[in-house]
């Protein structure tokens, strides 16, 4: 382990946006199983693993060996220094590259698999398990679409107002909305294909994320 990694990319930066990655990196001083790290920090294996599988392609996590668990092979993981340091250049980049990226292609990717961990971290023997999921198609001319995207975001911001308090159950909600693939026939392969919100049962009681 180094003493001090200089934070050169951008990407690395980003990767330690999310408090709850920063509390993994600590734990990963001594080498820990995503296994173990989540019992330190009361967190499921799942959601442990989708936090070191980022720090890892970041480069600020390393595989340092396997162990073989019941059959399973569980890799043992440590950070890549004591501390880091962020390169004055990043200062004021990040933000923008931030806001920049949730319109892109790799930003959907990566909220679509934090759903899938999200989703397989919850009881499935609990009495109830209240969610939906919906999808739909619509079509939107190329001049519209910034008038689209503000009334989307006014309508979750919305929702986020009227129900973001502490009190209640928690629940995460995801909007995609992406190009489709391929036109049906007399359709416009152009058209933006759009999921309407996905909630799940949050795994704490804090409130509603939104990250």
């Amino acid at each position: 382990m180094r003493d001090v990694l200089y934070l050169e990319e951008i990407e690395q930066a980003e990767a330690l946006l999310k408090p709850q990655r920063v509390e993994v990196l600590r734990q990963l001083a001594e080498p820990r199983t995503c296994s173990e790290v989540a019992e330190r920090l009361g967190q499921t294996p799942q959601r442990v693993y989708y936090h070191v599988k980022r720090l890892v392609e970041a480069g600020l996590v390393d595989l340092v060996s396997e162990r073989k668990v019941r059959g399973i092979h569980e890799g043992i993981y440590q950070a890549g220094a004591r501390s880091y340091w962020l390169s004055p250049r990043l200062v004021g980049r990040i933000g923008l590259r931030k806001a920049r990226d949730e319109l892109s292609l790799g930003y959907l990717l990566d909220l679509m698999e934090e759903v899938q961990a999200d989703i397989a971290a919850l009881d499935r023997n609990a009495p109830e398990l209240p969610s939906i999921g919906l999808s739909g198609e619509i079509h939107v001319r190329p001049e519209d679409r910034q008038e689209f995207l503000g009334e989307l975001q006014g309508m979750l911001q919305d929702l986020f107002t009227r129900y973001g308090g502490a009190e209640g159950d928690a629940f995460k909600l995801a909007v995609a909305c992406y190009p489709k693939a391929a036109a049906e026939p007399g359709g416009d392969p152009a058209a933006p294909a759009v999921a309407p919100p996905v909630a799940e049962p949050a795994d704490d009681l804090r409130g509603v994320e939104r990250d």
